[in-house]
């Protein structure tokens, strides 16, 4: 039990050190690759309805785990909210959440490998990330599902997984809540820093990636050339007199 307890208070630490170098060494010497390596020329109708379900599903799921893990019970419990009507409310957003994400990721699964050209852009570390994803979504979903409807004692993830997840960025990481967590968390959380860790490898970079200067950089202008000059040369402006 105490190895468990120097894995779980060490190996948060070890995958922070990957993302941050890992992410520094992506930007510094592939900064070309640094993109989600669009395929939508190739196809686009089945992109227009995963690419939906699975960004909106994934913001849905990421306010979820930061209220899960940030917000402790206390809180909760001091504006009124009794824990049936927390995990309730959770049930209620959660599943169809990760279930939306769920089905966008198969189905970009399922474009990627039932479209040739698309399979083709798919580097080897995408599809290891699609694996990793996809199981961190189904565990996350059991935990969803099990902690809502109390069953043993695996609602008590907010005494034990959120006060270890806590307890990391105030650098006194109690390895021991995580080792005494139902087994179910255990491998959620595990399959979930495993996600982290291959994150700066693969085409999930993008998301460090916000386009603020959308917000201020100046209109393009678009203009078409005149019937009459259609004969011109590419590239060649038309002569017009001035004022």
């Amino acid at each position: 039990m105490k190895l468990i307890e120097i894995f779980w208070d060490d190996i948060p630490y070890v995958v922070l050190a990957v993302v941050v170098v890992g992410t520094w060494w992506r930007y510094r010497y592939d900064k070309f690759g640094w993109t989600t390596r669009s395929s939508q020329i190739y196809e686009s109708r089945l992109l227009s309805i995963a690419n939906p379900l699975f960004h909106f599903g994934s913001l849905a799921v990421i306010m979820g785990h930061v209220g899960g893990l940030l917000v402790p019970e206390s809180w909760t419990r001091a504006i009124g909210m009794k824990d049936h009507l927390y995990h309730l409310q959770a049930l209620w957003l959660g599943i169809p959440a990760g279930a939306a994400t769920l089905l966008g990721i198969s189905l970009l699964i399922y474009r990627r490998r039932s479209h040739e050209a698309v399979s083709k852009a798919t580097t080897r570390n995408d599809m290891l990330m699609y694996v990793v994803l996809t199981c961190a979504l189904v565990a996350g979903m059991s935990c969803t599902l099990m902690g809502a409807t109390h069953f043993g004692e695996l609602h008590d993830y907010r005494q034990k997984v959120s006060v270890w997840f806590r307890s990391i960025w105030i650098l006194d990481p109690r390895g021991d809540l995580m080792a005494h967590a139902a087994l179910v968390y255990q491998i959620h959380v595990f399959i979930a820093l495993m996600l982290f860790a291959l994150w700066p490898f693969t085409r999930l970079v993008h998301a460090f990636s916000a386009p603020f200067a959308y917000l201020f950089r100046p209109y393009i202008v678009y203009r078409s050339r005149d019937v009459a000059d259609k004969h011109q040369l590419v590239g060649s402006a038309p002569r017009r007199r001035g004022w």
